[in-house]
């Protein structure tokens, strides 16, 4: 009975005349957001495993080349414990310390830590970036690249 429903009306939508279709669109215009909004993910070891793996949410203007880091995630899975910390180089520059070591919770066969919060808050980069996550005593990194 629903189906009918809708079938009748897209039916009736159809057949309605042009001429009565008001001159201007009833649909309000979309409020286009000054922000991008984007996720990158990486992983250091083979699939399936991501021994360790990164989460970066950045934001940028459009047509900047300022990238803002909301947050940064580090899981490593197959252990019961771990501490992690995120680097950050900026193109062309040396390694530096973007988060403090932090103690990493255990979540069934993984571990997990973050750094930051939601929003548009947190440092800004410039564009090609690059972000590794570091697990104490594993000498593999997760990276990502701020596109």
């Amino acid at each position: 009975m629903h189906r009918q429903m809708i079938t009748a009306a897209a039916l009736a939508a159809v057949l309605v005349p042009v001429a009565a279709a008001p001159a201007t669109s009833a649909a309000p215009t979309a409020v286009r957001t000054p922000y991008v909004d984007k996720r990158v993910n990486g992983c250091a070891g083979p699939h399936p495993g991501c021994r360790p793996g990164a989460v970066a949410h950045y934001w940028y203007k459009r047509g900047s080349s300022a990238r803002g880091v909301g947050w940064v995630y580090a899981s490593r899975e197959g252990v019961r414990s771990g501490t992690a910390r995120w680097l950050v180089k900026r193109p062309g520059g040396t390694w530096k310390t973007g988060g403090t070591w932090k103690r990493a919770k255990r979540i069934s066969g993984f571990v997990e830590v973050h750094w930051g919060k939601d929003g548009h808050t947190g440092p800004k980069y410039p564009k090609n970036t690059r972000i590794c996550v570091e697990f104490k005593g594993l000498s593999k990194k997760a990276c990502v690249t701020l596109k």
